[in-house]
């Protein structure tokens, strides 16, 4: 698809066609789907708010991780009690400091699942990680439509052909995998009270706190 297919398309479509296309990035554990390019190329449409463009992509990958986030927030059910007692320590820590991660993970171009489904796995607040993850996406969206207009073309026109490389796109893949895999590894295996209560005791109960 070129430039000018994409401007018909925002024509027909406009934020709304945005919304979707950012949800079906983001929607799909593991594989980015990359829309950052379709994102910004949108910024040349003199029909297109900047500002409204970046919201409407944030609205879309929330709503996309929001759902990734309640799987894993509900998925804990199937945990067993001992897991369950061993994770307590790691949600109250991610209970004070898990929006951090959250938008560290928005506005950063890392493979934010690997932060999503952990803070989901500790039951960390829904609507807090709904506006931490909003707030990262949409200064990120805007951060990248505002770049495409003041750099121009030839910015859009390399960052496409990085984004829709097979090999890049094969590479990343296998690593957000990877990655994901190793943390909910040790999420689930780590004995918390012993690693965090070391620098955080605030996030253990008495009976751990004794050693017991």
């Amino acid at each position: 698809m070129n430039i000018g297919e994409l401007f018909s398309f925002y024509d027909d479509f406009g934020y709304l066609g945005i919304l979707l296309i950012s949800f079906v990035g983001s929607i799909i554990v593991f594989v980015p789907i990359p829309y950052f390019p379709v994102l910004i190329t949108a910024a040349f449409n003199n029909n297109l708010n900047p500002t409204l463009i970046a919201l409407s992509s944030a609205i879309g990958a929330v709503i996309a991780k929001l759902i990734i986030f309640y799987a894993s927030y509900y998925g804990r059910n199937v945990l067993s009690p001992k897991i369950k007692v061993k994770m307590v320590p790691l949600q109250r820590l991610l209970g004070r400091y898990g929006g951090i991660g959250a938008f560290v993970a928005a506005v950063s171009p890392i493979p934010d699942d690997i932060v999503y489904i952990p803070l989901g796995l500790a039951k960390y607040s829904p609507w807090k990680f709904a506006i931490s993850t909003f707030l990262g996406k949409f200064i990120f969206n805007e951060i990248l439509v505002l770049g495409a207009i003041y750099l121009g073309k030839p910015f859009v026109n390399n960052l496409m052909q990085n984004s829709t490389n097979t090999d890049y796109l094969i590479v990343v893949t296998a690593a957000s995998i990877a990655a994901l895999g190793v943390i909910v590894y040790f999420a689930l295996k780590i004995d918390w009270a012993k690693v965090i209560g070391r620098w955080f005791p605030w996030t253990l109960d008495k009976n751990q706190g004794n050693g017991q």
